[in-house]
């Protein structure tokens, strides 16, 4: 039996690659530079799917519009930037996951609300093969996941229909895109979830806690 699945998707930070790591240092480097104690690893790993503004309103409880949240999130993307494949690596099983999925002809792709100017080093440092039939960053299109611009943006550079489609994901705004797109989704259990969030009430098609996982799924997707 073949999967109707032509394209695998997925979120970057917390579901393709492990970048938790280096998202941590950089926060932490800039909260000593600016008089404050680091936080514990720990603390920062579930924030990390939630972008820069999450890390720097954790880290020192401002957010857009406050005074110096523009500064500190400049800074803290300049840091980042500066060494943002420095322990980043994918998630074990992604990589034998990449070429099953090639042997079964499915291609795959990454749909991510991180910005491009970070994106693209940081998929280009990471060396994957086979190489993504599409890269979709945050500013690619006007909008953002949840809103399923991105998700059909990235089906048409793959070459599938939304329901040809898997997206695989570590937070609530990733499900619903791919829900309002028309595709399967799965949520990514291994990624950087707290633990108040309930993924099982986010209405995905399944929840793996390995990427190889996704294998099985597909089994069963006829």
């Amino acid at each position: 039996m073949t999967s109707k699945i032509r394209t695998v998707l997925f979120d970057l930070d917390g579901t393709l690659a492990d970048t938790a790591p280096d998202l941590a240092q950089a926060l932490n480097t800039l909260l000593v530079d600016e008089g404050k104690q680091a936080q514990p690893y720990e603390t920062i790993r579930p924030e990390v799917s939630h972008g820069a503004t999450a890390l720097i309103k954790l880290g020192f409880n401002v957010g857009p519009g406050d005074a110096g949240f523009d500064r500190l999130r400049e800074r803290f993307l300049a840091l980042y930037s500066a060494d943002l494949c420095k322990h980043t690596k994918p998630f074990a099983g992604i990589e034998p996951l990449l070429k099953s999925l090639q042997q079964k002809n499915i291609n795959w792709g990454i749909v991510t609300n991180k910005p491009a100017f970070l994106t693209d080093p940081l998929v280009a440092g990471l060396g994957l093969d086979p190489a993504p039939a599409c890269v979709v960053s945050g500013d690619t299109v006007p909008n953002r996941k949840p809103h399923p611009e991105p998700m059909l943006l990235a089906c048409t550079q793959a070459g599938s229909q939304p329901h040809e489609c898997l997206y695989v994901g570590d937070a609530e705004r990733d499900i619903i895109a791919g829900r309002h797109a028309g595709m399967k989704t799965l949520v990514a259990l291994f990624g950087y979830i707290s633990n108040d969030e309930k993924p099982q009430n986010w209405g995905a098609d399944g929840m793996i806690r390995a990427p190889l996982e996704i294998l099985d799924w597909l089994k069963n997707d006829v």
